[in-house]
């Protein structure tokens, strides 16, 4: 065979094994991700007030018996933990959507007013008596989410930390409100007193199929849209030169945050700092693609409030932590690198 002919194959015409090579990192930190989010799951069906070894929580899943241990593995913690990925995902993934969006390193649902939005919404539409159902809860939830970040966005857009002070302030003046609903109405306070913060203890007991049903969705279209966004991040001209619709893009993109931002707020309460903490720790392996950002916010998300749900069981001997708490210590340490370190300009 000549040298034209040997030089012919994959390997001269950047095919199949040049995208293999260029793309095996960060498929195994992928593959990686996902055996890490297993065995987090495993380790957080087996805490509780009766342990389980992870043994037994394995077998609990593959071969149940009907004993003890399995019954609480699969009636109990298997839906919580099936909860906190949901819930986990969704916020990482709006936090990265909002991020690449906003081209704003310190933009995060919870930061910006979005989830006190969401919960502020389900409260008003509480004291009316509209809140009612799977159905009218969600439907609040992300009318308030639409609101908050609007007006966040006219007041804060012009520098990252007028974002996040304004996002701040909004925050604290809802939560404010609505906690003052609740102690002026007691059915109201009795119903949605949990929302004060975050938690997924006793929700998975709790009708979950059009919340969950809505994450799932709009995962599946932060997939989609994920390529469009990569474009966007080149800037305007070059997105319009690729064949992206601008607008479009930005008007879905806001779609899908609105919806994954109001329906984990709608099944676990306003849980802030998760979709700061993840896209910052995947940014520098997903290499400026927006599709592997999320993606990898899509796994580790669930790991992270797994980790944390872990903490709020362990942390008192005598009840449990909500994991909002647990999560805002998280975060607190990693909005402050963040303002550190993006506070006079953005991305």
């Amino acid at each position: 065979m000549t040298a034209a002919g040997r030089a012919s194959g994959p390997e001269a015409t950047g095919g199949p094994a040049r995208t293999r090579r260029a793309f095996s990192p960060q498929l195994g930190l992928l593959v990686g991700g996902l055996v890490l989010l297993a065995v987090v799951a495993v380790l957080s069906m087996g805490v509780g007030a009766r342990p389980v070894p992870p043994t037994e929580v394995v077998r609990a899943l593959l071969d149940y018996q009907g004993t003890d241990d399995h019954v609480i593995v699969r009636d109990v913690r298997l839906p919580r933990s099936l909860l906190a990925v949901a819930v986990g995902a969704a916020l990482a993934v709006a936090g990265a959507l909002i991020q690449t969006l906003a081209r704003n390193p310190l933009a995060e649902p919870g930061i910006l007013g979005v989830t006190a939005g969401a919960g502020f919404a389900i409260t008003v539409g509480s004291a009316l008596g509209l809140a009612v159902g799977q159905a009218g809860e969600l439907g609040f939830a992300v009318v308030g989410s639409v609101l908050a970040a609007l007006l966040v966005a006219a007041v804060g857009r012009r520098s990252p930390l007028r974002l996040v002070l304004t996002g701040v302030a909004l925050t604290a003046v809802l939560s404010g409100v609505a906690l003052g609903m609740r102690l002026m109405l007691p059915d109201v306070f009795d119903t949605y007193r949990f929302w004060s913060v975050g938690s997924l203890a006793a929700r998975e007991q709790a009708p979950l199929a059009l919340p969950l049903t809505a994450i799932v969705v709009c995962l599946l279209g932060a997939l989609l849209l994920s390529r469009a966004l990569n474009a966007l991040t080149l800037g305007e001209n070059v997105a319009h030169t690729l064949g992206a619709g601008v607008g479009r893009v930005r008007g879905l993109a806001l779609v899908l945050i609105t919806v994954l931002c109001g329906a984990a707020t709608a099944v676990a309460g306003p849980i802030l700092f998760v979709g700061l903490i993840v896209p910052h720790l995947v940014r520098k392996p997903a290499a400026g693609s927006v599709p592997w950002l999320i993606l990898y916010t899509m796994v580790l998300g669930p790991v992270l409030l797994l980790i944390a749900d872990i903490g709020s069981r362990v942390l008192l001997p005598t009840g449990e932590v909500p994991v909002g708490i647990v999560t805002a210590f998280l975060g607190g340490p990693m909005l402050i690198w963040a303002v550190r370190r993006y506070g006079a300009g953005s991305l």
